[in-house]
């Protein structure tokens, strides 16, 4: 499975898709999703839905990751051709300047671009261990005049995302762009194949989310229309075996996939995740069976739009599940192909411990 996982990050990854113009990532899905025989819809809002038939007097689950990459838009033409930008997303910048970046024009019309960065040989020493706010920053994308980059195409609002790429590194990891959540992704895909040959279990729908990285709403009218029982989130989880991580938590790359007990915002919005006990004790029983690690994390600074979804009609069951990831938000971040190859056989192993017997009912997780 890891071979296939690999593809399919791999092409994923150097697809881009600014939040709010996932399309291209979209229909990159879909064909993979056809290619295997499974019909998928989109939604106004550019979610895209696949579903899976099952039992009706089994709870209704919901699966989805989101498509969408952070980056830029572009703010201000400046005459000399420079370009400004306007950070979409939570973009770190002590990791921006000097980065390779892409104008996204359209598929063939892109153009590449760099984020400049202060000749060395004239940096003042005061300067030398300042970060730029992203608004001193500006792309340099070879243009000598404001007129010629309007005649390549770009226009204030041209998406402008980190370069794509992918270094397949050693020991089955992978670094690339948007490895959030593009591993996410293409375990979705691997699952999709899977769920088209079952034969039984309960009814699901896999979603392919977009803007989690603008506003963490995208997926909401598609949850709403699917209407749920039980959601179920993949995206990262904050890898916390480097040095500058270790007194986050437990959460090693390569130690399998993890699942969140707590995830709070605390930065802007008082929003979160408190895991669902019948979903935590379906996520050890199904790891246990399968002979699985499960990891697990409780942090503070993390948010997913599952937040949004837990919320929905009367409540909706919720779980982040994920895959440990270094690096996040950063050009090229970094996960484990078999941590992603263990979430998809948690997930089967879940979906197929979904039967009649199975309760919701908190009370009767004491």
């Amino acid at each position: 499975m890891t071979d296939s996982l690999r593809e399919l990050v791999t092409k994923l990854m150097l697809v881009p898709g600014l939040s709010g113009h996932e399309d291209r990532v979209r229909r990159t899905i879909a064909a993979l999703l056809t290619d295997a025989g499974i019909e998928s819809r989109a939604d106004p809002m550019g979610n895209l839905i696949a579903r899976f038939p099952g039992q009706a007097d089994l709870p209704r689950v919901m699966i989805f990751a989101h498509m969408d990459q952070l980056g830029f838009v572009v703010r201000k033409i400046e005459d000399s051709g420079l370009i400004a930008l306007e950070r979409l997303g939570g973009m770190p910048e002590r990791a921006l300047a000097a980065q390779a970046v892409t104008l996204c024009l359209g598929e063939g019309r892109d153009l590449p671009g760099v984020i400049g960065n202060k000749s060395h040989h004239a940096t003042a020493p005061e300067e030398k261990y300042r970060v730029l706010p992203y608004r001193e920053l500006r792309v340099d994308a070879g243009f000598g005049s404001a007129s010629e980059a309007a005649a390549a195409g770009v226009t204030i609002g041209t998406p402008v995302v980190y370069r794509p790429q992918v270094l397949n590194l050693a020991g089955g990891r992978i670094a690339g762009t948007a490895v959030d959540d593009r591993a996410g992704c293409a375990v979705l895909i691997e699952l999709a194949r899977a769920l088209s040959a079952r034969k039984t279990g309960p009814p699901v729908d896999l979603v392919f989310s977009v803007q989690e990285e603008f506003n963490l709403r995208g997926v909401l009218p598609a949850a709403r229309a699917l209407a749920p029982d039980i959601a179920i989130q993949i995206d990262l989880m904050l890898a916390c075996d480097t040095p500058d991580m270790a007194e986050r938590g437990q959460m090693d790359l390569g130690g399998g996939p993890g699942m969140s007990l707590y995830s709070f915002h605390g930065r802007g919005t008082l929003n979160g995740v408190i895991a669902h006990p019948a979903l935590v004790h379906l996520a050890e029983g199904a790891a246990a069976g399968a002979g699985l690690p499960l990891q697990r994390s409780a942090q503070t600074g993390v948010l997913t739009d599952l937040s949004y979804v837990q919320l929905l009609g009367e409540g909706v069951a919720a779980l982040d599940l994920g895959f440990p990831m270094r690096y996040s938000h950063s050009a090229l971040e970094v996960c484990d192909l078999g941590d992603l190859a263990g979430l998809v056989t948690l997930l089967q192993a879940m979906l197929a411990a979904i039967t009649p017997e199975f309760s919701l009912d908190r009370d009767d997780y004491r």
